[in-house]
Formats: C-alpha cells, sequence, structure tokens
C-alpha cells in the first residue's frame, strides 16, 4: 500500500510541484492551504507524513505541529521554511517536527528527505515490541513513552528516538555528529546545537536534578552516554 502524504501550503505553484513529484515517486498525497485545514485534516485521517509549511494563513506551521503533538498526533512532520536561521530550524524541531527543509529546494531532495522520515518511522515501529530498562526508566518503544516512578513521561518523536538510542548504546559515547547522523538520518551542517537542545529537554524530564545529570551524562570533548545511576 503507497503511503500518503499531506502537503500544507498556501502557495500553489509549491504544491502542484511537490504533489507532482511526490505522486511520480508512488506517494499517494491530500492537500491543506491552511493551518485550520491541516489540523483538521491530520486528525481525521491516517497520513504516513505531514509536509509543512512555516508561513501559513489562520493558523502558522509552528502552531499546527505543537498542536498536533499536544493532541498526540504523532505523523512524522517535514517542516518547510523560508528562513535560513538556526533559531527557526531549532524551535520548529522543539515543536515536534521530525525535519525541515529551507527554500527554495529541489524536488529530488524533498523526496529524498521524505523517504529518510518513512524509513526511520518504520525502522521504529518495527522494533518496538520490548521494554528498555535502564534505573528507575522503562522505555516502551511501541508507545513513545518512558515510564519513572509509576509516571508516564512523553517525549516529542525526535526526543524519544534520541533517549531510544542513548539506551540502546548504554555505556559508550556518542559524538553530536554521531547522534545527527542516527537519529535524523543526515547531516545537519554546523547545528550540532539541535542534539544539545534535545539533550537538555530530556534531562528535564528524565533527571532527578537536571544540573547534575545521573542518566545522560556529557563526556566533554565528544559527546554524551547513557549511563545506569550509581
Amino acid at each position: 500500500m503507497s503511503k500518503r502524504i499531506l502537503i500544507v501550503d498556501d502557495e500553489e505553484s509549491i504544491v502542484t510541484l511537490l504533489k507532482y513529484n511526490m505522486e511520480n515517486s508512488g506517494f499517494e498525497t491530500d492537500v491543506a492551504y491552511n493551518g485550520k485545514d491541516a489540523i483538521n485534516k491530520a486528525e481525521s485521517s491516517k497520513y504516513d507524513l505531514i509536509v509543512l509549511d512555516l508561513m501559513l494563513p489562520e493558523i502558522d506551521g509552528m502552531e499546527v505541529c505543537r498542536t498536533l503533538r499536544m493532541n498526540q498526533i504523532n505523523t512524522p512532520i517535514l517542516m518547510l521554511t523560508a528562513k535560513d536561521e538556526e533559531f527557526d530550524k531549532v524551535l520548529g524541531l522543539e515543536m515536534g517536527a521530525d525535519d525541515y527543509l529551507t527554500k527554495p529546494f529541489s524536488p529530488k531532495e524533498v523526496i529524498a528527505r521524505v523517504k529518510a522520515i518513512l524509513r526511520r518511522s518504520q525502522l521504529s515501529n518495527n522494533n518496538g515490541f520490548h521494554v528498555l530498562k535502564i534505573g528507575e526508566i522503562s522505555i516502551y518503544p511501541e508507545r513513545y513513552e518512558a515510564e519513572m516512578n509509576n509516571k508516564i513521561i512523553t517525549f516529542t518523536r525526535k526526543e524519544f528516538e534520541l533517549l531510544y538510542h542513548l539506551a540502546k548504546h548504554k555505556g559508550k559515547v556518542i559524538s553530536r555528529d554521531q547522534l545527527l547522523s542516527s537519529v535524523w538520518d543526515y547531516d545537519f551542517i554546523g547545528d550540532t546545537r539541535i542534539v544539545d537542545v534535545h539533550i537538555s529537554h530530556l534531562r528535564d524530564k528524565i533527571e532527578p536534578n537536571s544540573k547534575k545529570p545521573v542518566y545522560i551524562k556529557t563526556v566533554r570533548g565528544l559527546g554524551y552516554k547513557m549511563e545506569e545511576p550509581v
């Protein structure tokens, strides 16, 4: 069965370009031209991925992303932005986007990004039916949740995938570049701050004291590693 993709953009030329190239690549497509319509469609229909423009009428892409994640809609999101500022990229990923692409872009690059996100999403789903335990944390891959002291912890998709990757490689030092490649599936040249932001969010959620982490340790000059607390 072909994958369904929701294209959200208010520019007719961009929608036509994306729709044409995605359908030629074997995907089914649906379209929304504003943020309100995007939220309604994403909550009422099943999609495998959402291509979401940042600048939209009525409700902007950042708010659409935040709303969907708050409502437990975990469909992968590729965010499109005309801005090439690190703040926008990091903020979009903080809100729960899985990836971003800066306009102008080539159709070939869009398709490559879409396939990379879908591939990682499929791998996460296939590998999910077991529990990974570290210290007081029980990690449930199929639910994108963790439990600690009988309390459920929820994450954005990327926060969870980062946590899960660190947990699977417990005790191993992993560089920021390796985390970007493994968790985001391609290189963010010069954007390793994205990893630091997500690590900070994870620590806020799982560490007894985020200023003195016992689970996710910083190895100065090298990267991060996850350990059993002593």
